[in-house]
């Protein structure tokens, strides 16, 4: 089955189809990340006129390289057999769009309409491109790291997800975007850390927010360690890219050695890194490095939101024979499960 994926949830316009749940006929995605630079962050209402401008030219382009017709009322492009989106979590106002889209198009063409959990996504990102022997193999343990979101989660089958640990404040990622702005780094904050920290030894030696005892993870004294640094009377500029390092640096050993911590205990057959942040490469190495079971990482390209990994996601919701009908709603702070 050839599934069409829309992803508008924050500020990537993504666009795919995908067949079989796996192979990526076309995906584009459209970044709005110099519309935001200017302002530090992700301005929603900007957001949501961009996805606005960008989503039916990116429509029309993903289906013609993906070799589908444009369709026709009652009438789906050849071969598309599916329209699933992203219906939260995320901005309200970004999600309306893809959500009213994706509606219009499973109305006009008389398809199934099938919703999706960004978060869900992300993890479903690690099935696109494998041969089904490299696929991930269940039971597993995914640990979703993005700007919004870091968590823990068990999976012993498709589309079942339990909680095992979850982040008590700042996610990783929206902690590396407010450090970023301490260090007078560029926005996005995650790949300005990164580039900052590469090749620098890291210096001074941060706290490490362990919550013992506990799978959840804590990035907010962290981030309050590094403004009492950059505040300090002996702070000096060139101190940068150290204190970039060794925040880096912690922030990877936490996220590590707490998903080492649950492959321990749970009967799992691999790990899946997943989000935005799965995108850093010291993190991908110190999870490989220390979680003692195989550790399956999408491409770089695929970390980031887009909508290959909603339509790969909506595969396997379908083959489930899930549905969803035209009451269908955005929901902002979806969970995908319960703590």
């Amino acid at each position: 089955m050839n599934v069409l994926g829309v992803e508008t949830s924050c500020d990537e316009t993504g666009v795919s189809v995908v067949q079989g749940g796996a192979r990526i006929l076309s995906n584009l995605v459209a970044s709005q990340i110099e519309l935001h630079a200017r302002y530090g962050g992700v301005v929603p209402e900007v957001a949501s006129r961009q996805h606005l401008l960008t989503l039916l030219p990116q429509l029309r382009s993903c289906l013609e390289r993906a070799g589908l017709g444009p369709g026709a009322p009652g009438k789906p492009p050849p071969g598309l057999d599916a329209v699933a989106v992203t219906y939260g979590p995320g901005l309200a106002g970004a999600l309306l769009v893809g959500l009213n889209l994706a509606k219009a198009l499973a109305w006009a063409w008389d398809l199934p309409l099938i919703g999706v959990n960004h978060l869900e996504a992300h993890i479903y990102a690690a099935w696109l491109d494998r041969s089904p022997e490299d696929q991930p193999q269940f039971p597993l343990l995914a640990l979703v790291v993005s700007g919004g979101h870091t968590e823990v989660l068990f999976m012993p089958a498709h589309g079942q997800y339990q909680m095992v640990g979850r982040t008590r404040d700042d996610a990783a990622g929206e902690a590396f975007d407010k450090v970023a702005r301490l260090l007078g780094l560029p926005f996005p904050g995650g790949p300005s850390v990164e580039r900052a920290a590469r090749g620098v030894a890291p210096a001074p030696r941060l706290p490490r927010p362990w919550l013992r005892g506990s799978d959840d993870f804590s990035f907010s004294g962290l981030k309050t360690a590094v403004l009492r640094l950059v505040e300090s009377p002996d702070y000096r500029p060139e101190a940068m890219p150290g204190l970039a390092a060794a925040f880096q640096e912690t922030v990877v050993q936490v996220l590590a050695a707490k998903a080492a911590a649950v492959a321990r205990r749970f009967n799992a057959r691999c790990l899946v890194l997943a989000g935005g942040v799965a995108a850093n490469r010291r993190l991908r190495e110190v999870v490989e490095d220390t979680v003692p079971l195989p550790v399956i990482c999408p491409p770089i390209s695929l970390c980031t939101d887009n909508g290959a990994m909603v339509a790969a996601a909506g595969y396997y919701r379908l083959e489930r024979g899930e549905r969803h009908g035209w009451d269908l709603d955005v929901v902002p702070t979806l969970k995908l499960a319960p703590p």
